[in-house]
């Protein structure tokens, strides 16, 4: 039976993706600086023995002969999702494949140490030679796909997403945004002015910050008996949904940098913890692409942890861990901050859309060929200059330089998180109509109901269905923007 023959090779693959997903979180956390050119060159390995297993004709002929057999539902969607990864895969060569991991693990391993230098110059070779690659990738996928070589990318992370659909959703956004940051500033000042925020008294003791961002992933629901945090230079959520790595980064000066980050990544957790596990070895059982994925850290680290119920009831746990007392109306206007800023991860909620869209439309054109790599720094701080009136020109590193995604090789994932933050807000607003008791609940620290219709719409479902099927399914309507527009003007414009 072929069906039979594709669950067998599905847990084969499984194995190989659990062990490329430990080495390479390990890899970002806890390896010696020594460890990289061969750790490189094992993870290529592993990384192409997944490929050739994965894209062997054979299984082709499984999937065609599988989909004449007689299923039940959910045998056949899961057919289908993995004839969809089959084609992705065949796209491209083993060799090819190979080739690339090897450049984009040491292009990052290069950004680790190069960026706190901000030595772009030694750093431009190496990105270079990961874009070629992607542009290489891009072709190879959209001549199979019969996509625009972005969308053949975009696919990788979010079937369904096109860049004609999307750009001018964020047009509008931008817009909006490049009118309301201003509005929400002047705002914000006029309130400063008349009661001067309490100062963060700091120096916050890095074990202290981490007892915290523990304690506040419990209350949320993370699962310590399949998942941990550690720290790294970049927040990440890793591993795989047995064993969930997550990380982030400590200021010393500022709890909520890190805490924030904790809250986020926490979401991407929950969501991998909370996957079907009877489907977890087939495509089926998997997170319904990145916009999804990042609907669910979105919710976590906006839609509850910036909200003023869940600061009634987390300040106590704030003066337990970090022995500081505040009152919420003290911390809100910490946590509702809105400043215009060099870093995507340390963004407001209210800023955090335009630095998307920004590296969204460099890459595209980086992608397409109109713009090289060397002319990147420059491009990217005449975008910085026009939509936060913030120059990069002499500081790469948060410039270019700034995220993991380019060096890991990761273009066509930026859109994931605007559009995560859309969806967030919808999936918000649906639940407050389905729970009107939802704020008074969370100021009470009970996060059971909001966890249970995340699981009942969005969790359980892996990727049943599209993005778009799935948002409609959770929410009663289509993807609409409004949502996340009324979300910023409650909160910030008023």
């Amino acid at each position: 039976m072929s069906f039979q023959k594709l669950d067998e090779l599905c847990h084969k693959l499984e194995a190989l993706e659990h062990a490329l997903a430990i080495l390479g979180a390990d890899e970002a956390t806890h390896m010696a600086v020594g460890g990289g050119a061969k750790r490189a060159e094992a993870m290529a390995a592993l990384a192409g023995m997944l490929h050739r297993q994965a894209s062997a004709p054979e299984v082709r002929d499984w999937i065609e002969t599988a989909k004449s057999e007689d299923l039940n539902d959910d045998q056949r969607i899961a057919v289908t999702e993995l004839d969809r990864h089959y084609t992705n895969l065949t796209c491209l060569p083993s060799e090819f494949v190979e080739r690339q991991t090897v450049q984009r693990l040491r292009c990052e391993q290069l950004w680790r140490d190069l960026r706190g230098k901000n030595d772009w110059d030694n750093f431009r070779p190496a990105l270079e030679a990961v874009v070629d690659t992607v542009r290489e990738e891009a072709a190879l996928r959209a001549q199979v796909l019969k996509l625009d070589p972005y969308d053949a990318l975009m696919e990788q992370y979010d079937p369904g997403n096109r860049a004609a659909d999307i750009a001018p959703v964020f047009e509008g956004l931008k817009t909006f945004l490049k009118d309301f940051v201003p509005k929400a500033l002047s705002i914000q000042a006029e309130r400063d002015a008349k009661n001067p925020r309490k100062p963060l008294a700091g120096p916050y003791a890095v074990e202290r910050q981490r007892a915290l961002g523990l304690a506040l992933m419990e209350a949320v629901g993370f699962d310590f008996t399949h998942g941990s945090l550690s720290v790294s230079h970049h927040p990440f959520c890793g591993g795989v949904p047995t064993d969930v790595r997550i990380t982030t980064r400590y200021k010393s000066n500022d709890f909520l940098s890190a805490l924030m980050g904790v809250l986020h990544e926490t979401g991407h957790a929950l969501y991998e913890q909370n996957l079907p596990h009877e489907w977890g070895h087939w495509p089926l059982g998997r997170a319904r692409g990145m916009a999804v994925h990042e609907s669910q850290s979105l919710f976590v680290e906006k839609q509850l942890g910036r909200n003023p119920a869940f600061w009634q009831w987390a300040l106590p746990v704030v003066e337990r861990e970090l022995g500081e007392s505040w009152k919420v109306e003290e911390i809100l206007p910490w946590v509702h901050h809105v400043e215009r800023g060099l870093i995507r991860v340390d963004a407001d909620e209210v800023t955090y859309p335009l630095h998307v869209i920004l590296r969204f439309e460099l890459e595209r054109e980086l992608i397409a060929g109109r713009l090289n790599v060397a002319d990147l720094p420059e491009a990217w701080n005449a975008k910085m200059e026009e939509y936060l009136g913030l120059s990069t020109l002499d500081n790469p590193a948060d410039g270019p330089m700034q995220d993991v995604h380019w060096p890991s090789g990761a273009f066509g994932y930026f859109p994931s998180y605007t559009l995560g933050a859309l969806m967030a807000a919808q999936q918000w607003a649906a639940f407050e109509r389905a729970h009107p008791d939802a704020n008074a609940e969370i100021a009470q620290g009970r996060f059971e109901a909001v966890n249970e219709w995340r699981r009942s719409n969005i969790w359980k479902e892996g990727s049943h269905y599209s993005t778009p099927d799935l948002v409609t399914r959770a929410t009663g309507e289509k993807l609409d923007a409004r949502f996340f527009i009324a979300h910023l003007e409650h909160r910030y414009g008023s």
